[in-house]
């Protein structure tokens, strides 16, 4: 065998040995044509109609949802699977939304893409991308080429509680690879999020069994959520985790947890903690939130990945494929 040859040939049992293609790249999807589009042109396209003619909130779910889905089983849309057991019965997730979204890009691929495969765990991280920008964030590179899982079940999910400890937060993240600064940043997307009374309710009125308020709490806020969560309510009414620019991707939630007017005790107390206060403070000050809450996502997109020839790639988002005819990665030439 020539040399040439030989070399063609170990070149050849790479690419279907999945070394080429076992991890994560930028562009994974380059090349193919969705019409005058290419896949993430299409999946821009439809949250940018979704912003702007029917949720103008979308960020924020979309936000929690790559949370959720990638810190239960890791960054394999487990989360948008469904059934009476599976991960959308947690109580945690029961107020996860945005899945009627992720089905309208999913369609939207099947049509204009034909003979594509794109991931369900793809499309949530190429779509939350696509929202932060549409809500004032920046723009940073998705990496692509994760696959989908099968396993989903509510017993699994076992999230972060509003009320951790920033030492016991900083475990549960570093426990996926992510440090403590990742945590800081990864909370910023409260930014855009909201919170129901009865995730902070204690801290308004009985904070660890004292039957006072919670003393870190600034007073104006602490007089202003009794009102939207009195003390005895038929309704678990909802608020803004900023207050100052609720519906914008800024640094302006350090701001306001800075000032005493973080909602969730961990979002207070990360501006409180030794563990992440200067990071607290390095955000307020700094000119880079941007920049890097982008990082932090792309580290948090890579949590625990299916790729190469692990999983499969869905049809439908909600609902393992029937048949093994898609369990090769996709290759483009």
């Amino acid at each position: 065998m020539s040399k040439t040859i030989a070399l063609i040939f170990v070149l050849f049992l790479g690419l279907f040995s999945g070394n080429c293609y076992g991890q994560l790249r930028v562009g994974f999807y380059k090349g193919i044509k969705c019409g005058q589009k290419d896949v993430e042109g299409v999946v821009r396209e439809v949250v940018k109609s979704w912003h702007f003619t029917k949720d103008k909130t979308i960020a924020a779910a979309l936000l929690r949802m790559q949370f959720h889905d990638c810190f239960v089983n890791g960054c394999d849309a487990s989360i948008l699977l469904d059934g009476n057991n599976s991960e959308k019965k947690a109580g945690a997730n029961k107020s996860v939304r945005g899945y009627e979204l992720i089905d309208a890009i999913k369609q939207a691929l099947e049509t204009e893409c034909q003979g594509a495969e794109v991931s369900c765990a793809d499309i949530i991280s190429l779509a939350t991308r696509d929202a932060v920008l549409l809500s004032g964030g920046k723009w940073y590179n998705v990496e692509t080429g994760r696959r989908d899982g099968s396993d989903s079940l509510a017993s699994n999910v076992n999230l972060p509680s509003p009320s951790i400890s920033v030492s016991d937060s900083i475990k549960v993240f570093a426990s996926k690879g992510l440090n403590a600064t990742d945590m800081v940043y990864l909370l910023g997307g409260h930014t855009v999020g909201t919170a129901h009374c009865s995730n902070f309710q204690d801290r308004l009125y009985n904070y660890k069994k004292t039957g006072g308020p919670d003393p870190a709490m600034n007073k104006l806020m602490l007089s202003s959520l009794r009102m939207k969560c009195p003390k005895s309510s038929n309704f678990d009414n909802s608020v803004p985790l900023d207050m100052g620019t609720p519906s914008v991707v800024d640094n302006s939630f350090y701001q306001q947890i800075k000032l005493g007017n973080g909602v969730l005790e961990i979002d207070q107390q990360i501006a409180l903690d030794p563990l992440t206060n200067k990071t607290v403070d390095d955000i307020v000050k700094g000119p880079d939130f941007y920049t890097k809450f982008g990082e932090a996502m792309v580290k948090l997109g890579k949590v625990e990945v299916l790729t190469g020839t692990q999983g499969e790639v869905r049809k439908s988002c909600r609902a393992v494929n029937n048949n093994n005819n898609n369990n090769k990665p996709f290759i483009l030439f």
